[in-house]
């Protein structure tokens, strides 16, 4: 018999990182995500899980060694990014500097306010949402015509 729920659920990032407390600081701090879940094996936290709304991530702490250097190519947040469908990216982006953080000027793409933002480590992450703003307008260009 078939389940009436699907059975993958939803997936969940894991993003390799150098400096798990400036990551937290910047996730926490700064995005507003709060932490599930951690793994604390050497007394500080070297993985987590961390939730905000419906959407999850997790980080661990990468342990460099001579023989095992970071990722492919050496630079963490090589190629990765991950991206959040929201109800209003631009109240996100609001937040976000308030918090201190720098996101990239919103952008209307596809059919969605695109609110990017680069991690300490080099991950993109983006926040869209729906519009029917004209494709490839500029925040600052939206504001000024409304």
């Amino acid at each position: 018999m078939e389940s009436e729920q699907p059975n993958i659920q939803y997936s969940t990032p894991l993003f390799m990182v150098s400096n798990m407390e400036a990551s937290l600081k910047f996730y926490v701090d700064g995005l507003g995500f709060k932490i599930m879940n951690t793994w604390t094996p050497r007394g500080t936290i070297e993985w987590c899980w961390l939730q905000r709304e419906g959407g999850s991530i997790m980080l661990q702490e990468v342990r460099m060694t001579t023989d095992k250097s970071y990722l492919a190519g050496n630079k963490p947040g090589a190629g990765v990014s991950i991206w959040f469908q929201c109800r209003d990216s631009l109240v996100l982006y609001h937040e976000f500097l308030d918090n201190g953080i720098k996101p990239d000027e919103p952008f209307v793409g596809n059919g969605l306010w695109d609110v990017r933002i680069v991690d300490p480590d080099g991950y993109y992450l983006h926040f869209e949402s729906k519009t029917d703003v004209p494709e490839e307008t500029r925040y600052s260009e939206w504001v000024k015509g409304n």
